[in-house]
C-alpha cells in the first residue's frame, strides 16, 4: 500500500502558488483494508474515504470506462492492481497528472513522478490532455475553461483544442444542466462571474450576457452544439 498526493497540488507547489487542498491517491489497497485502518467511505461512484484523524479524501487508484453519455456515464474499477501510472492516465490535463509519494511522517518524498510529461507542459505553459478518453466527458470542457481563466498565460494545445471540439461534436454538452455547470465553475469563481461562448467554427466570443444560474442561455440548447464555456473573473 503506497500513498501519493496528485494532481492540483503538485502543479501548484512547481509553479511557487499557494497549495490548499491535496488530493491522495492509494496504491495497492483495498475497501477492506481502508476500513481497517480506520477511514470513513464516503464516495458514493468510486471508493473514497476520510482519514481518521485528518479528514482528508483519499481515493481508491482507479480506472474508468465510458459506458453512456455525460459525465455520470462512466464505469469506475479500483483494485489493488490498478497501477499509479494508470490512475493518472484518467486525469485530464499533463499539469495535473503528476504525483509525489507521501512518506510514513505525512510529507512529501522523493521524485515527482511524471509519466505524462506535466512538467515539460507546466514550463511550457500549455494545456494538453493526457489521453483520448479526455473527451468522453464534457467536465473536461469546463475545467479547461476554469484552468484558462486562472491561468491566462496558457496556450491550448492543438489536439486538445480538437479533443474540445469532439465534445461539442458528439452533442455530450446536452448532459449537462445549467445548475451543472454552474456548480462547476463556482467551484474557482464563487457568484461573481461571467460566461463566455466560443463560436468553435469561428473562434469568435458571444457573450451570454448572464450570471443567472437558471439561464441556460450560453450553456445548452442550440449554443451548446458550437460552443466551448470560458470563465472569466470579474
Amino acid at each position: 500500500m503506497k500513498i501519493y498526493a496528485v494532481g492540483g497540488a503538485i502543479r501548484d507547489a512547481l509553479m511557487g502558488l499557494p497549495v490548499h487542498d491535496i488530493d491522495y491517491v492509494v496504491v495497492g489497497s483495498s475497501v477492506e483494508e481502508m476500513l481497517a485502518k480506520g477511514f470513513r467511505p464516503v464516495g458514493k461512484d468510486f471508493p473514497v474515504f476520510l482519514h481518521p484523524d485528518t479528514q482528508a479524501e483519499y481515493a481508491l487508484a482507479r480506472t474508468e470506462r465510458k459506458t453512456g453519455k455525460g459525465y455520470k456515464g462512466f464505469h469506475f474499477f479500483a483494485d489493488p492492481s490498478v497501477t499509479l501510472e494508470q490512475d493518472l492516465q484518467r486525469r485530464d490535463l499533463t499539469i495535473n497528472a503528476m504525483a509525489q509519494e507521501l512518506g510514513e511522517d505525512g510529507s512529501l518524498q522523493g521524485p515527482i513522478l511524471d509519466p505524462y510529461n506535466g512538467q515539460q507542459d507546466l514550463a511550457a505553459k500549455v494545456f494538453r490532455h493526457v489521453s483520448d478518453a479526455f473527451a468522453e466527458d464534457p467536465l473536461r470542457l469546463l475545467r479547461i475553461a476554469r484552468f484558462a481563466a486562472r491561468f491566462p498565460e496558457f496556450s491550448i494545445a492543438e489536439e486538445t483544442m480538437r479533443a474540445l471540439k469532439a465534445i461539442v461534436q458528439a452533442d455530450e454538452l446536452r448532459a449537462l444542466s445549467a445548475e451543472r455547470i454552474w456548480q462547476e465553475l463556482e467551484q474557482r469563481y464563487g457568484r461573481s462571474i461571467n460566461i463566455y461562448a466560443w463560436n468553435m467554427r469561428t473562434d469568435e466570443p458571444i457573450n451570454t450576457g448572464t450570471d443567472d444560474p437558471e439561464s441556460t442561455h450560453g450553456t445548452r440548447g442550440d449554443v451548446a452544439q458550437n460552443v466551448r464555456l470560458i470563465a472569466t473573473q470579474k
